[in-house]
């Protein structure tokens, strides 16, 4: 006779605990949080995005190499889009300096 295996049920926060996680959260970690809430996404098809997945205009999100190794389309959401291209200004800058500096080319 087999052990039997205990089913446990996923851990949910509540829409409260949710927000008061997301009060506590800055920068960086606070533009995936809210991608990851609005989106849909899941956590690294978040931390993999890349600048020509996002489109503003029509409010999606190309997520390539998903979960079965699908890519797909979801809805961008508007509350972090500010937070979002403030993120890439900063990026982009940091970028120009390196290859002023001879770094980050080919």
């Amino acid at each position: 006779m087999r052990a039997r295996t205990r089913r446990r049920l996923p851990v949910v926060l509540s829409e409260v605990e949710v927000r008061a996680v997301r009060q506590r959260l800055e920068g960086e970690a606070a533009l995936v949080v809210g991608l990851l809430c609005g989106s849909g996404l899941r956590l690294m098809e978040a931390l993999r995005l890349r600048v020509k997945d996002l489109d503003v205009q029509r409010c999606e999100l190309t997520v390539r190499d998903g979960k079965g190794g699908k890519d797909r389309l979801t809805v961008l959401p508007q509350s972090p889009v500010p937070q979002l291209q403030e993120h890439l200004l900063k990026v982009r800058q940091l970028h120009q300096g390196d290859l002023a500096a001879g770094l980050g080319g080919w």
